[in-house]
């Protein structure tokens, strides 16, 4: 059965957002939520996942390359239990290492340094972990 998937791609400043379906494993990049200090406006939240009602939401979880958490993991971890708290909707958490540099190294391949906008790159990163959480599911099943 196909499921559709919302990837959230936490920061500070901006929160990369990202939708996909199971059939096809594959995501693609919504506009970036602009957040102040890790709070983005809840309500455009709201608005995201009502128009897209996923049966899933993905939180890419950001560790420090030894798979140990920094100051930014418990954060992405609140955002994920507000989603879940505020909305009802199932949250599942995503290893995100790497994924803004593969985003950084795709978006540059395609336009260079003029195409590397903070909002680009959230949004691709936001895709990069919705395709890996597909990968690792593929696994489980």
């Amino acid at each position: 059965m196909a499921i559709t998937v919302l990837a959230f791609d936490f920061g500070t400043k901006s929160i990369g957002c990202a939708v996909g379906q199971s059939i096809t494993g594959t995501a693609q990049a919504l506009p970036a939520f602009k957040a102040q200090d890790g709070i983005p406006d809840w309500l455009k939240i709201e608005k995201c996942l009502k128009d897209w009602q996923p049966d899933i939401v993905v939180v890419g979880l950001p560790l420090n390359m030894d798979g140990t958490e920094q100051k930014l993991t418990l954060r992405a971890r609140k955002f994920a239990n507000r989603l879940n708290g505020r909305f009802g909707v199932k949250v599942e958490l995503q290893d995100e290492r790497l994924t803004t540099t593969q985003a950084r190294d795709e978006i540059f391949q395609r336009g260079g340094y003029r195409a590397l906008e903070k909002g680009k790159v959230d949004g691709i990163s936001a895709c990069l972990i919705l395709e890996s959480w597909f990968e690792n599911r593929d696994c489980e099943e």
